[in-house]
């Protein structure tokens, strides 16, 4: 029996625990289970205000009964690990839509095991005091995580690992719920390389003593939910999910699962589900190319000058891809899924602001595969091309645009570098490709999700392709960087900034960031590092263009916590600059002036210490907003948007000059005022949805919960801290949607 004990204790206003509000401290001690066999830790203590909750978790009292319910579940695996260095896979996941919960090697912290979830709601970002790596690669790890309410424990070889509060889900019950083997999500990245002897999902939440009595290929007391022993095949073993489909190499051998990096096997009750996201979807009928529309009168909980899909029901990573200009208009692909599996949708502009949906035709009945990220260029004779990961191939694959309009394209080529000896590099894991011309040679880049340094290559003719090697540079300096060579490189763009490279990419740990550098010997050393979109990882997958004028305009996956309102948002068109100091600038492309409409300003507001203004001239829930400031001193300030009439329940943008970060919501962004220097604040709101441009040197995005047809919050109040403030500037407009 496992029992979950909470204990509440009123804290006296005078004792300002820990400086802050709000905190989570938890242990893992082992030590502590040895003295005491019935408690395990951790010992959980959340402080919110005035109030202090202390967790304990007694385990170990052998076969009890208990009370479950949907929420409750235990996942066990047992693995042999051959490559340590593969990242982010799962050994286990049960998963239904874009919800899942998982057992993952390796996502947030090199060598950890953790509970993988969707967006991480149920997985605890900080591992440093999970325990350190497993034996030696090779060795059999048993790994079982418990779900119990809000509870969750993850168990290695039958010992506390870590555990901490939940909010679990009920995953269970789903009448379309499948499980995946390799990757830690249907439609995800990631992998393992190794052998999955035995895995299991139960209904309830196991005990200690009753993880520790399970042995693979062996049943158990308690019958499980699913199991998976592969003695035979890869078949289930209770006919909960009586098909699969075994994808990218992988295969039952001598009684264990097989895969190797990307492989995957789909476990589910219908065969559609089974090889829907591992390959090419089942359909009843032939493909007939879509057209996604914006409905006349959508619901006023959604953006109206931000690009996203409109269609709620969908969904996909919707990172931006394959963004190009060509004979007058710009073109932008982004990562959905309809009914014909992972595709791409396409939508072209005239100015990047106001955008028309083009057929989707880029789907995996036409290419033979699923659309996975990648990106588009002008081949030598100045026709659009683009490179891609085909979903489910194992492969990068490029395209050539048969029309102007960018709605036809050729047969899918595959892209394999030869080694020194002309051999065919195929058992490289490829992913996320890059292509750019220089010195009359097409050169490709391979993104990585692994611990490995990204492939380069280079071609004449986009056919054949000569390996070089890997990417960085042998001098990339770890220490003056502040970031791990190793750290992944997924939905890389490398592309030239005046007399600098710049490679931006995601890291799945550390979210979206750049380096900036220069590229010689055909490597790139980067000189610089930094995060774009502040700490939050909200800012996702960049993919940028070059427009006629010589700008460099960046979008990315805007991953707002709206539920399936709005989640295929993509970020404001962004231009990227290079300061004096070849240091990033980021700004909003002046197009966006042109949805501007009903301008209101103030001048010289003057702030008292510890107060708060509300604006009554200035109202709006899709609006822009800057603020400008000559002399900020030391002091902490900022606005709240999106606010009721009295000024509070709002969405806080704070310039904390304590911390040195931009505070958006929950949100926040490393951003350094010098001494002297004026503030520029540009806020974008629309609808839930908040952008803030500080300096051009910073940009963090965050939302508001809005649930449509909830009255309209749309006030905006000026607040500042410690000290008297001078507003030098406060202007308001109101703006246009982009699509009626």
């Amino acid at each position: 029996m496992t029992i979950f004990i909470q204990l509440y204790v009123a804290v006296p206003h005078h004792l300002n625990l820990f400086g802050h509000n709000h905190s989570n401290i938890c242990k893992n001690n082992s030590k502590t289970l040895t003295e005491f066999p019935y408690l395990a830790l951790p010992q959980c203590m959340e402080i919110r205000g005035n109030s202090l909750r202390l967790m304990f978790v007694l385990v170990g009292l052998a076969h009890a009964p208990i009370v479950h319910g949907g929420v409750d579940k235990t996942l066990v695996s047992w693995v042999h690990l051959e490559d340590r260095s593969v990242q982010a896979g799962s050994i286990l996941t049960l998963q239904d839509d874009s919800e899942f919960d998982g057992i993952v090697f390796s996502e947030l912290m090199e060598g950890k095991w953790m509970a993988g979830s969707d967006n991480w709601k149920r997985s605890e970002k900080n591992q440093e005091k999970y325990p350190d790596k497993d034996s030696e690669a090779g060795s059999l790890v048993q790994i079982a995580i418990v779900y119990q309410q809000d509870l969750i424990s993850i168990f290695r070889d039958g010992n506390p690992y870590a555990s901490y509060p939940a909010r679990n889900i009920d995953l269970l019950s789903k009448e379309n719920n499948f499980a995946v083997f390799g990757k830690r999500h249907m439609g995800g990245g990631g992998g393992i390389s190794g052998m999955i002897e035995d895995a299991r999902i139960y209904d309830r939440a196991l005990t200690l003593n009753e993880i520790k009595e399970l042995a693979p290929n062996q049943s158990s007391k308690i019958k499980p939910y699913a199991w998976w022993s592969f003695e035979d095949d890869a078949s289930e073993q209770t006919g909960r999910f009586p098909n699969h489909e075994l994808r990218i190499g992988a295969r039952v051998e001598n009684g264990k699962l097989m895969l190797h990096r990307g492989a995957v096997l789909i476990a589910a009750k219908s065969k559609e589900t089974a090889r829907r996201g591992s390959q090419v979807p089942l359909l009843d009928e032939p493909y007939v190319p879509e057209t996604p529309r914006m409905p006349i009168d959508p619901p006023d909980n959604w953006p109206i000058f931000h690009l996203f899909h409109p269609d709620v029901d969908l969904g996909a990573p919707y990172d931006p891809n394959s963004a190009i200009y060509y004979k007058g208009r710009y073109h932008l692909h982004y990562i959905y899924r309809n009914r014909a599996g992972i595709s791409y949708a396409h939508v072209s502009s005239t100015d990047m602001v106001r955008w028309k949906w083009q057929p989707t035709v880029l789907v995996p009945q036409v290419n033979r595969h699923g659309m996975f990220s990648g990106t588009a260029f002008l081949t030598k004779e100045g026709k659009p091309a683009h490179a891609y990961c085909g979903w489910g191939s194992n492969r990068n694959w490029i395209q050539y645009a048969l029309d102007d309009n960018l709605d036809e394209w050729s047969e899918p080529e595959v892209m394999i570098p030869s080694d020194e000896k002309g051999k065919l590099m195929v058992n490289e894991p490829y992913f996320d490709p890059d292509v750019w011309i220089m010195d009359g040679l097409y050169y490709g880049l391979n993104g990585r999700s692994s611990h490995q340094s990204p492939l380069i290559m280079k071609s004449d003719n986009l056919k054949d392709w000569e390996h070089i090697g890997e990417l960085l540079h042998p001098d990339f300096d770890e220490e003056k960087l502040g970031v791990n060579k190793e750290e992944d490189i997924s939905c890389p763009n490398f592309f030239k900034l005046g007399d600098k490279w710049v490679l931006t990419c995601i890291s799945h740990r550390l979210g979206c960031r750049y380096f900036i550098g220069d590229f010689k010997d055909e490597q790139f050393l980067p000189e610089y590092h930094a995060v774009i979109g502040g700490n939050s990882r909200r800012y996702f997958a960049p993919e940028s263009l070059r427009t006629p004028d010589g700008r460099r305009v960046n979008w990315s996956w805007f991953i707002n916590g709206n539920g399936k309102d709005h989640r295929g948002t993509q970020s404001l068109p962004t231009e990227m600059s290079l300061d004096s100091n070849d240091r990033m600038c980021l700004r909003p492309i002046r197009e966006l002036e042109t949805l501007r409409y009903e301008n209101k300003e103030k001048t010289f507001i003057q702030m008292k210490n510890n107060s708060s203004k509300l604006i009554d001239e200035m109202k709006g829930d899709h609006c822009e907003i800057e603020l400008v400031i000559a002399n900020t001193g030391n002091r902490s300030f900022g606005i709240d948007v999106l606010c009721n009439d009295e000024g509070r329940d709002g969405l806080r943008i704070k310039v904390n000059r304590e911390k040195n970060l931009l505070e958006v919501g929950d949100q926040n962004g490393d951003f350094i005022l010098e001494s002297g220097e004026p503030l520029s604040l540009r806020i974008f709101v629309d609808a839930c949805l908040v952008e803030v441009f500080a300096n051009e040197k910073q940009l963090v995005m965050a939302d508001k919960k809005r649930p449509a047809g909830s009255k309209i919050k749309d006030r905006i109040a000026l607040f500042s801290d410690e000290s008297d403030l001078l507003i030098d500037r406060l202007s308001f407009w109101k703006m246009k949607s982009a699509y009626h």
